[in-house]
């Protein structure tokens, strides 16, 4: 079986994620800072569904953070079957008065690491001409955000980066998926002080498992660009003919927020 390595493995959708491939029979590498929430992850997949699955505790927003998580795979002998990228994070206020430490290790995150993963563990499958990769983009990826401009400008990134690398790859065996899901239940909006954002408050969303078992499948088959959510597909539809400006000040009330 197949061997995923997960990145922001102890919550939310790369939680859902892990348990879905354990329970497809599929070992792990589980990659976040929490070790604790991590091994205790650890022991109930592998008791539950007899896999194995090695955790790695580590702050993935510091530079060259994901060379020392692919050097340890290799030193532990692991070959990654499929990689996930889904760490990440978002953060909620008007630009100029937000704290630029947390913007950047936002960058180093959402962009560095997933790029700098996403080129190691490539080469790698290239050679063997198999393997999958997840990039979790996000609807943030098609309309700017203003109150999550920093956060809302890495999703096109990734979404770009995917689709492009994809096209590159696919003929070589390897495919590349772009989840893109729109406001889920996880622990994005606590970490993003979004609990006020109109975008999540008072919401009923869909919640992380529903998400994890859309990109999961998305994944296996093999596609390129995938939307959770009916609402949010159209929404990737109509922004294409919708003037910037109007789509500016319509995210704007979207997402809401002066804080």
């Amino acid at each position: 079986m197949k061997t995923a390595l997960i990145t922001g493995a102890s919550s939310g959708i790369g939680y859902e994620l892990a348990k879905i491939h354990a329970a497809k029979g599929g070992n792990l590498v589980l990659v976040a800072r929490n070790i604790s929430k991590l091994d205790e992850l650890k022991l109930e997949l592998e008791t539950q569904f007899n896999v194995s699955v090695y955790t790695i505790g580590k702050d993935l927003s510091v530079v060259n953070a994901a060379f020392e998580v692919y050097k340890e795979t290799k030193q532990q002998g692991i070959q990654v079957d499929y990689l996930i990228n889904n760490a990440g994070f978002g953060d909620f206020g008007m630009f100029s008065e937000t704290e630029w430490e947390k913007e950047h290790q936002m960058i180093n995150l959402n962009i560095t690491a997933l790029t700098q993963f996403t080129k190691l563990y490539l080469q790698d499958m290239l050679k063997r001409k198999s393997g999958k990769i997840m990039n979790v983009a996000s609807t943030a990826a098609f309309v700017p955000g203003p109150t999550m401009a920093v956060y809302c400008a890495t999703k096109p990134y990734v979404l770009s980066f995917s689709e492009a690398v994809d096209n590159e790859v696919r003929e070589f065996g390897v495919t590349i998926t772009a989840l893109c899901p729109g406001a889920t239940q996880s622990g994005f909006i606590a970490a993003a002080a979004a609990e006020e954002s109109a975008l999540f408050k008072g919401k009923k969303l869909p919640s992380s498992k529903e998400v994890a078992v859309f990109g999961y499948d998305a994944m296996i088959k093999g596609k390129a660009v995938v939307i959770h959510g009916l609402p949010n597909k159209i929404l990737a539809f109509i922004v294409r003919f919708t003037p910037r400006k109007l789509v500016v000040k319509i995210s704007r009330k979207v997402i809401g927020g002066n804080k």
